[in-house]
């Protein structure tokens, strides 16, 4: 096995250990306890530091879209997350169809 196999090997099985620990853990908290609390804080931050880098340092098929219209989709996803009771995936759909709509009228 080549030295990229097993690292990628090795990757996968400890994300699998990960998500298997945070199931077990979780299955046992409830909402309201500390854990919780700081691993959901830590997805938004994480979901946020992918989205300033979409935003500012765009890579690939994103790259070509101008900032103008990154910047209007953001405002509408944030927009639309205040206005749904924080609902993510409804707002990135807002999100996504603003970027889009701009960037054909560019």
């Amino acid at each position: 096995m080549a030295q990229a196999d097993l690292a990628l090997a090795l990757t996968a099985a400890a994300c699998l250990a990960l998500r298997l620990l945070g199931v077990w853990l979780a299955g046992g908290l409830s909402t309201d306890h500390p854990a919780i609390a700081w691993a959901t804080a830590v997805a938004q931050a994480t979901l946020a530091a992918f989205v300033t880098l979409a935003i500012v340092a765009p890579a690939g098929a994103l790259a070509e879209v101008p900032l103008a219209a990154r910047l209007a989709g953001l405002a509408a996803g944030v927009l639309a997350c205040l206005a749904m009771q924080r609902r993510m995936l409804p707002a990135l759909m807002v999100g996504l169809a603003t970027m889009l709509g701009v960037r054909a009228m560019m």
